[in-house]
């Protein structure tokens, strides 16, 4: 499951770079959100390597099942294929395909590759550890899943300054309130801000130190960074719940949560 997860990452990173690399043609969902050749190009490349393990598969750009057809399933796969399709549209290079394993509703393990830099995110929730490793030569990854490579998250309790993962641009209402929350506890609070699932890896790698997400998400936008965040000992809750998010609900769009 490990190399299988992690080659469909790479693979489909591949292509959406062949297309990242040329003019492309944007279409409009239904929802309004964009949709391009590079979504579709990478979903087919990820299908094709998860179906051989025979566990059921969550894509953005797949046609979902209703839930009567998927509420018994043990084990699914979660993608998204291109997340930050807006920052592929913008060529900011921060954009990432995500494939988490589920099982009983939570997340196992976790890629998240970014394919302009060739970063690659990968947590285990089982053993307790994730990596961030540097794509030079695919045929060598497994080799790079090592202790030094392994990422953790900071000890906001020990600082005076808690960096929070946001827009210093702008912030909704539920945001701008728990900023301030956070300025009566400590004596300076920044914002860090970032594209995509790249928001969880901020807090997972020790960048940022919260990420408070008060917006909508879907489940495929979320799964795979919630694997690597929980695998080095962080919490995603849901605010709807106060417990840890679950996947393959009846409804796949998230409640707001809170990374920390």
């Amino acid at each position: 499951m490990i190399y299988t997860t992690i080659n469909a990452s790479i693979q489909a990173g591949k292509q959406i770079l062949r297309i990242y690399e040329r003019d492309f043609n944007i279409q409009t969902k239904a929802d309004e959100s964009p949709l391009t050749e590079a979504d579709l190009a990478s979903n087919e490349v990820i299908n094709s390597f998860l179906k051989e393990t025979g566990v059921p598969i969550i894509s953005e750009e797949n046609k979902q099942l209703d839930f009567f057809g998927r509420k018994g399933w043990k084990k699914c796969w979660i993608v998204d294929p291109l997340d930050g399709t807006k920052e592929f549209i913008k060529r900011n290079g921060e954009f990432t395909v995500n494939i988490a394993l589920v099982e009983e509703g939570r997340p196992v393990l976790g890629v998240i590759y970014v394919p302009v830099t060739k970063e690659l995110y990968y947590g285990d929730v089982r053993q307790g550890k994730a990596w961030k490793i540097k794509v030079e030569d695919e045929s060598n990854v497994d080799s790079l899943l090592i202790e030094e490579n392994e990422i953790s998250p900071s000890n906001k309790e020990t600082k005076d300054i808690v960096r929070v993962v946001g827009s210093s641009s702008h912030m909704n209402d539920e945001t701008m309130t728990y900023v301030e929350g956070l300025k009566k506890e400590y004596d300076t609070v920044e914002i860090v801000s970032k594209g995509s699932s790249l928001k969880f890896c901020l807090v997972a790698e020790g960048k940022a130190d919260v990420y408070p997400r008060f917006a909508p998400t879907m489940e495929w936008d979320t799964a795979a960074g919630q694997a690597i965040c929980e695998s080095v000992g962080l919490s995603v809750i849901d605010k709807g719940t106060n417990a840890p998010m679950l996947y393959n609900r009846g409804n796949l769009l998230n409640n707001y949560f809170l990374v920390q």
